[in-house]
């Protein structure tokens, strides 16, 4: 099938210019000042202007050549692709991929990578930068997009080629180089993986990215996930507790020198890092803003210092009610924390904490993000969950209301017959949902919800 030329026009806001000049679901934008519309970036760089002129198919193939006067206001356009082209996939094949670790037989969206340097800035995405070619670096620095985040893993070009397999992922790293020269903001993510770029090869690579500051501005070291599912992948192993006090000693020597020198500390483990160390979390100056939360750096500090401020805000009383929370086992001792602390002021709550094993994926793998319906359901099964069950956003699909199995919320509630609250990841927001205060995407969307049989049964 021939493909149309120009973008598919979905939806046309009210009140917007595009309603005032006629546009129509179903339009098509061929070109705007002369230009054909490549993707997103190109669109949007165009219409950020005084006026322009636009030409559309109509969907009866009408053409109309259109002068706006926008006065840089957005035309109310949604587009049927929101990238307004192909998603770009992932050429390499990463030794730590966790896609390569999924098992057979799940949604055919959960299998494909993306190394898409557009949805770095669109959602948040690190990428490799082998995808990318200087033109693509050009249009970056053209439309002024910022900030980009990169998947770094390592500096020395010889082991990226190896980690990546790839053979241009070393070559791939100078591009860093003309983002920094063109003055773009990067953060930065290390997929720590031990005896591979760990040790050693992380001193170098800590060392060589702080060349790039101040465009660099955060760069986060993760450790590795490993699923139950690697066979035939490369032989990674899990941190040890001694593995992760180096680390944290290695990264917390160069926040030291980098920020008597810089003023910001530039260089940071997760969350997951400390936990394992038995280490306490940093205090939160030692953040810089939490640049890097996506990749799990900073969020129990922050958590912490959002529920303490929630509950000096609130008056307490004296409302009595039994409800149950379900999580992964890496927040579970410090949600215990959080949990004492509300009950300390408001007694009446009675609230079970369950952790959820990732029995899945593997128990190793211990981010609420990957629990599964069936886990969830399995070991909740006969439990006392009281008046509500509360359960985090993480564990769903972006948007929805769906787990990586599946399995719906409603789901959940019928198997395990009791409401579901989804709690959004803010401390605030976890203390308002324990308390049943403005928790809307809970109790609101329970309203007139009828238990019916078990579908798990």
């Amino acid at each position: 099938m021939k493909k149309e030329n120009g973008h598919l026009i979905k939806e046309v806001a009210p009140g917007s210019i595009a309603e005032e000049l006629e546009l129509e679901s179903g339009d098509r934008v061929l070109s705007i000042n002369g230009n054909e519309i490549e993707d997103i970036f190109d669109y949007e760089y165009h219409i950020n202007s005084e006026s322009l002129t636009m030409v559309i198919r109509k969907a009866d193939g009408e053409e109309w050549e259109l002068d706006i006067e926008n006065d840089y206001e957005d035309l109310g356009l949604t587009f049927e692709n929101g990238l307004m082209s192909d998603y770009k996939s992932c050429c390499n094949r990463c030794i730590f991929c966790f896609i390569d670790q999924m098992p057979p037989g799940m949604r055919d969206t959960l299998y494909f990578k993306d190394d898409d340097s557009r949805l770095s800035f669109l959602q948040g995405n690190y990428i490799t930068l082998t995808n990318m070619k200087d033109r693509d670096i050009d249009r970056i620095i053209k439309f002024h997009l910022s900030p980009i985040n990169i998947s770094v893993q390592t500096t020395n070009p010889a082991l990226r080629c190896k980690m990546l397999n790839n053979r241009f992922a070393g070559e791939a790293l100078k591009k860093i180089d003309r983002l920094y020269e063109a003055g773009t903001p990067m953060n930065g993510q290390i997929v720590l993986c031990r005896g591979v770029n760990d040790g050693e090869e992380l001193e170098r690579t800590i060392g060589d990215l702080t060349k790039y500051i101040p465009c660099m501005e955060s760069v986060s070291v993760v450790p590795v996930g490993l699923s139950k599912f690697r066979s035939g992948l490369y032989p990674l192993e899990a941190f040890t507790k001694a593995d992760a006090q180096a680390t944290i000693d290695m990264i917390e020597k160069w926040q030291s020198m980098i920020y008597k020198e810089h003023g910001i500390h530039f260089i940071h483990a997760s969350d997951e890092f400390y936990m394992l160390a038995e280490r306490p979390m940093p205090e939160a100056e030692r953040y810089d803003g939490y640049l890097q939360l996506e990749n799990g750096v900073g969020m129990i500090r922050l958590m912490t210092e959002e529920v303490k401020q929630a509950l000096m805000e609130m008056e307490a009383d004296e409302e009595c009610e039994e409800l149950s929370i379900a999580t992964g086992a890496l927040a579970y001792d410090w949600l215990k924390i959080y949990l004492e602390e509300i009950r300390a002021k408001f007694p009446g709550r009675n609230v079970r904490l369950y952790k959820i094993d990732n029995e899945f994926f593997g128990t190793s793998i211990t981010v609420a993000g990957l629990i599964t319906g069936h886990d969830l359901i399995a070991q909740l099964k006969g439990k006392k969950l009281g008046n509500r069950l509360l359960l985090t956003e993480n564990m769903f699909r972006s948007g929805e209301e769906v787990f990586l199995d599946d399995v719906t919320r409603e789901d959940v509630q019928k198997a395990l017959q009791v409401p579901v609250n989804i709690v959004k990841s803010s401390g605030q927001d976890f203390v308002n949902a324990v308390l049943g205060r403005e928790n809307g995407s809970g109790a609101a969307a329970y309203e007139g919800y009828e238990l019916k049989e078990n579908p798990y049964e």
